[in-house]
């Protein structure tokens, strides 16, 4: 069986220039006793992630929790496998998100298959208020080498 790879690489913007962009970046990730991945990082809006009023657009929030499930699902994943696509994704935005404050970022594998992966993301302020969540399907691509 392969090792778990290192992740390490795509911390900060998850080798995806418009999460940095928009003020997002990765900073930890893991396995836990399941063998499912997570990951957590921080959202601090610039302006480009913003409408005229200062605050983030839903797309915006669907970017960051879309990489964070992808980061989240490739932690988990061992040798050369990898996320292939998002197959569905759902975004609840519950509270606005404002030009220059600071959020907590966090993924989660939910269930991991060998074709399919599902996973849940969340934009939290540092008070621990929920500022929106997604949940996502995901395509799964499996190594032939390894």
């Amino acid at each position: 069986m392969s090792e778990r790879k290192s992740m390490d690489r795509w911390l900060g913007d998850g080798g995806m220039a418009v999460i940095g962009a928009i003020g997002g970046a990765f900073e930890t990730y893991g396995v836990d006793g399941e063998d499912l991945g997570w990951v957590s990082g921080s959202f601090t809006p610039t302006q480009l992630a913003c409408n005229p009023h200062g605050a983030v657009q839903a797309g915006v929030h669907s970017v960051i929790l879309d990489a964070a499930m992808n980061f989240c699902i490739n932690a988990a994943l061992i040798g050369r496998d990898r996320t292939e696509a998002t197959i569905e994704m759902t975004t609840e935005l519950m509270r606005p998100a404002l030009l220059d404050g600071h959020y907590v970022v966090r993924g989660d594998v939910v269930r991991l298959t060998r074709q399919i992966a599902y996973a849940e993301a969340t934009i939290s302020s540092d008070e621990g208020k929920l500022v929106s969540r997604s949940t996502g399907t995901f395509l799964v691509h499996r190594s032939k080498s390894d």
